[in-house]
């Protein structure tokens, strides 16, 4: 078993019109075995911009906490967010910084940029980027998510049709994925809100 499916994962971020979603399942397990069902792989950067972490959790921690550190500091200096362009290439730095010994992650980076243009973005361990105008997936599940994204994105969705899209997509892949699965947790970004929901899948 690979290193990047100890614990298990499945990620995925969407485009729609002027708002992206972002999606995640909730399981955290030490290969078969489940240890936690509500275990958190997206994280807020701030209100426009959010980060998905695949992979294997402690890696995934230690580097947002490194991410967090670094925002911050820009904050600091330049007295203003992030673009998601900007923050992309500083997890790809950050990743490629260690690239003898790397972490263990797969990123999906989704914001929305300037004119409120939704940003997208996923990259391997050592920060090769790979963007994208539809949907990027990550984590054990994603050659299932693959396949249900191709089969179910539309461009140019409204917020409510996004969410129904992403958690479809979602819950019917990790049901052909053991290592992932347990509900999901899905954001919905628009430029005037964030919406968070919490999603029932099967719990086996």
């Amino acid at each position: 078993m690979s290193i990047f499916e100890y614990n298990g994962s499945a990620l995925i971020a969407m485009v729609g019109k002027n708002c992206f979603a972002i999606a995640s399942d909730r399981r955290l397990g030490v290969q078969l075995q489940t240890i936690a069902t509500d275990f958190q792989r997206i994280y807020k950067v701030h209100d426009r911009l959010f980060l998905g972490l695949s992979g294997l959790a402690t890696d995934a921690q230690t580097l947002y906490q490194r991410l967090v550190f670094r925002h911050k500091l820009y904050q600091l200096r330049e007295e203003r967010d992030m673009k998601p362009e900007t923050f992309a290439s500083l997890v790809s730095a950050i990743l490629y910084e260690k690239r003898f010994g790397p972490y263990f992650c797969q990123p999906v980076i989704a914001g929305l940029g300037d004119e409120d243009k939704p940003f997208i973005c996923t990259m391997d361990s050592i920060g090769a980027k790979e963007l994208a105008k539809d949907f990027v997936v990550a984590g054990t599940a994603s050659e299932s998510l693959y396949g249900a994204c191709e089969a179910m994105f539309k461009p140019d969705m409204e917020a409510e049709e996004l969410f129904e899209t992403v958690s479809q997509a979602l819950l019917s892949s990790v049901d052909r994925d053991c290592l992932s699965g347990w509900g999901g947790h899905v954001y919905v970004v628009t430029p005037t809100e964030v919406r968070e929901m919490i999603l029932k899948g099967r719990m086996d």
